[in-house]
This record gives C-alpha cells, structure tokens and sequence, in this order.
C-alpha cells in the first residue's frame, strides 16, 4: 500500500497519530527533504528505505514507489504539511491508477494553521471576517487569470499567502491594488513550529521591509487581515447567554 501522509508543519509532534503510525509500520518512506522535518524519520523501523525526494524527479520517485508495491512493501510518501495544499500529489496518484496501484491519504496541519497557533490567531473573527483564502503569488507554476491576488484581495477577508517570500513587494502592490489598504495588518511567519521559528507582525505595505530587516529569504507563510488585530470583533453566537442552541436554552427564548 502507499500512503500518501502529511508531515504537519515542522514541529515533529505535530504530525497525527495516524501519520506516526504509517511512518513506522513502513518499509519504505519518501520524504520531502527540502521541507520535512527530519527528525520524523525517527518514528521510522531501523530497516526502513528512505528516499530524499528533493533530489529526485516524478518519474523516479514513482518508480520507487512502483518497484515497492511489486515487492508487497508499504510505502510513505512523506509531504510537507497536508498534501492537499500545493503538495503535487495528484500528478503521482495518476500514474499509480494507471499502474493499477492502491494508495491512501493521511492529512496533516498545513502551515496556515501552524502560522495561527504560532499567533494565537483565529482568522475567522465574527463581525471581521468569515472566510479564509489560501493562495500563493504566480512564479514558475501559473495562477488562473480568475485567482490573481489583486482580485482575491477585493474580498478583504483573512488571507494566507504560500510561496510567496521572494516576491513580497510585488505580493504588497497587488494586495492593495485589490483593495487592502497599506496599513492593514500583516504577517510574516518563518518555519512555522520549527525551533528556529520567526514571527513578525507588520502590515500589508511593509511586509517586504519586515523580510528585508530580518533576513527572511524563503521559508515563510504571510497572513494578511485584519483579524490579525484581534481586536474589534463581535461576541461568537456560539456562547451568547441570549442565543438558544440545540444544547442549551438561552436568555431570548420563551
């Protein structure tokens, strides 16, 4: 079987219960070397095959999984985060249908969300923003015309941009033409969880200066919103004495 298993953030607890267990019952993980945290490999059996995709291409990782599944081995396709954002799963989950081999998925914490917890951040404060957009900026791999950021940015509604570090003054420009003003809140997360994590809180117009002072190259998830104020939201229905719940009567019913 080949488990497709997201490895969290970085912080090395912060993969799932389920996502250790497949790591150590296999025989064979390919990991994201670039961006997974090592120190999951310890989770692995003493005999496991492990790979380092960062040195590879599709076809080779592929492959070894191929070659693997031939030889009944469990595999672990180790990706940073969870696989559904930006971890180009669909492209090898492809060529496994074609070879008429099983595959699973495991989910894990995506960077946004550790960014989150890195700020105590909720992005979804009432009265301030119900939506969170999760984008990157356009570079080697094209965005659709429909998903520019300017046009995303329109919504002003809590935003975490991927990828997107080496591109930061042009990321500000965009924003504000979409209708952020340049003094909206920001932020800047390096390796988030990681030890060496970073945090700064800036704005939309000073995210490239905020990069610049602190020598933040790559690496890095920003958040843009002004649920990263805190401040100035309303009270969640959710708990309000006056709001009746399928639980619990509250102070407006009869």
């Amino acid at each position: 079987m080949i488990s497709f298993v997201g490895a969290g953030p970085g912080a090395v607890d912060l993969i799932t219960v389920r996502g250790m267990r497949l790591i150590s019952e296999a025989d064979m993980i390919i990991y994201a070397g670039s961006l997974v945290n090592p120190e999951l490999l310890k989770y692995a059996k003493k005999d496991a095959e492990i790979h380092d995709s960062s040195k590879l291409t599709l076809e080779q990782v592929t492959d070894l999984m191929i070659k693997a599944d031939k030889e009944d081995k469990n595999v672990v396709r180790l990706h940073t985060g969870d696989q559904s954002v930006y971890g180009a799963v669909r492209e090898q989950m492809d060529i496994l249908e074609a070879n008429h081999i099983s595959y699973e998925s495991c989910p894990g914490v995506s960077a946004c969300f550790g960014a989150a917890s890195s700020l105590d951040l909720e992005y979804t404060l009432p009265g301030i923003s119900q939506t969170l957009i999760i984008t990157r900026m356009e570079g080697k791999t094209a965005v659709p015309e429909r998903e520019k950021i300017s046009l995303l940015a329109s919504h002003k509604a809590s935003m975490a941009v991927y990828l997107s570090t080496g591109m930061l003054d042009k990321l500000s420009d965009e924003l504000i033409k979409g209708g952020y003003d340049k003094d909206t809140p920001a932020a800047l997360v390096y390796r988030a969880t990681w030890p060496e994590q970073k945090r700064f809180i800036c704005t939309v117009g000073t995210l490239c200066e905020t990069a610049r002072k602190n020598d933040i190259t790559k690496t890095a998830i920003v958040l843009v919103g002004d649920a990263i104020k805190q401040s100035g939201y309303e009270r969640s229905k959710l708990y309000d004495p006056d709001f009746t719940t399928e639980y619990r009567k509250g102070n407006d019913s009869k």
